[in-house]
């Protein structure tokens, strides 16, 4: 791996710790003020929200001024954000700090995802955005294993950590990255706003149509995982913080093994459609397997199953959306990221709500939209023709 992407990888570690870190410990933060399940989902929402509105805006505009200046801004963002964070005293200030974390933080993303589509060829680019998903997933190693460990000293702790971090990232960024687009390669269109439903209803028509709907079936299906673990492991298996901390650990170093070490090998003997049809049947399978779990040893086996089948799309349609953009490579990724972010707007909610009615219904419904996939996949995923 060399400097830049290296410096890109410990960035989005990071940024992914702050994420990571509040999984283990958010139901029992929200009850430490007085709050509950839906309370939980709000909360999980709103991050996504603020992500889904201004992930394009930073994504166009680091495609006007540069990678690097937008890079900065979200990593400095971050660090403020959990510092509000782990000084917050009320559900009021939880929710504005989590929103001002979703604006911010919304800007390294896409932006590092450009940096990677503009220094890498085409056969190279599906192995440096697996480096990129392997960064995420090594954040939510890091991150719930970290809030389930400090949440016994504070629960405000991890924040603080997660916000030091944040400046040491910052700092390596601005001494030693370099911009990777030429100001002779830059956009001269304004800026785009916000994502408007018309602009999102065009570009779920266009070129990139179908992978943008992928993206966030995957997202929205994804987070009914994540969302509502923690109390569902809580009222089936009564775990605590450090727990789920643990289980979501486990599941963080598989994801990151898969995508670091084998996205890229696998997208280019079998190529990234191929790749992404066969994790998402195997997803499918491997959220109906989550619920024959009995006891932590089964919980970790089938949630390794579903991690390792499901770890792969998302860099893999990242890839895709790269490659096919026919406009500036910072803006289709950052609508590619709006669409993930919607996926985890409705995820949440929508996944409380259901646990609410019955614990295995947020795990059937996510193995039903993972097969959706699949089977529109095997219609409208095809290889390009430049393939």
């Amino acid at each position: 791996m060399n400097k830049n992407l290296s410096i890109l990888f410990f960035t989005l570690v990071v940024v992914m710790i702050g994420f990571g870190i509040v999984i283990p410990i958010l139901p029992f933060y929200i009850e430490s003020f007085g709050g509950g399940g839906f309370s939980m989902g709000i909360l999980m929402s709103i991050f996504a929200t603020m992500q889904f509105i201004f992930a394009p805006v930073w994504g166009s505009l680091s495609d006007r001024i540069g990678r690097k200046p937008v890079l900065m801004l979200g990593i400095l963002g971050n660090a403020f954000a959990m510092l509000f964070m782990g000084l917050s005293n009320n559900l009021w200030t939880l929710f504005v700090s989590r929103a001002l974390a979703g604006v911010l933080s919304s800007a390294t993303q896409p932006t590092a995802m450009a940096f990677i589509g503009d220094s890498t060829s085409e056969k190279d680019r599906g192995g440096g955005m697996g480096v990129i998903g392997a960064a995420m997933g090594i954040g939510m190693v890091l991150g719930p294993g970290l809030g389930g460990l400090l949440s016994g000293i504070s629960l405000s702790a991890p924040f603080y950590l997660a916000a030091g971090l944040s400046l040491l990232a910052a700092l390596l960024a601005w001494l030693l990255l370099p911009e990777s687009l030429p100001s002779d390669r830059r956009s001269v269109s304004p800026a785009k706003r916000a994502p408007q439903l018309k602009s999102l209803l065009e570009a779920a028509t266009g070129p990139l149509g179908f992978l943008l709907i992928l993206a966030f079936l995957t997202s929205f299906a994804l987070t009914n995982f994540e969302s509502v673990f923690g109390l569902y492991s809580a009222r089936r298996f009564d775990y605590d913080a450090a727990t789920v901390g643990l289980v979501l650990t486990i599941i963080g170093l598989i994801s990151a093994i898969v995508q670091g070490a084998l996205t890229g090998p696998a997208t280019r003997k079998f190529g990234d459609e191929n790749v992404v049809k066969a994790s998402l049947l195997g997803s499918a399978v491997g959220f109906a397997i989550l619920l024959l779990a009995t006891n932590l040893p089964g919980v970790m086996l089938t949630s390794a199953v579903f991690i390792f089948s499901n770890a792969m799309i998302r860099p893999g349609v990242s890839t895709l959306v790269s490659k096919r953009a026919t406009s500036g490579q910072g803006m289709a990724l950052g609508l590619n990221n709006s669409f993930m972010s919607l996926g985890r707007i409705f995820g949440p909610l929508l996944a409380g709500y259901l646990l609410d009615i019955n614990l295995s219904f947020p795990y059937t419904t996510g193995a039903l939209l993972m097969l959706i996939g699949f089977i529109a996949s095997l219609v409208y995923l095809r290889p390009s023709k430049s393939a």
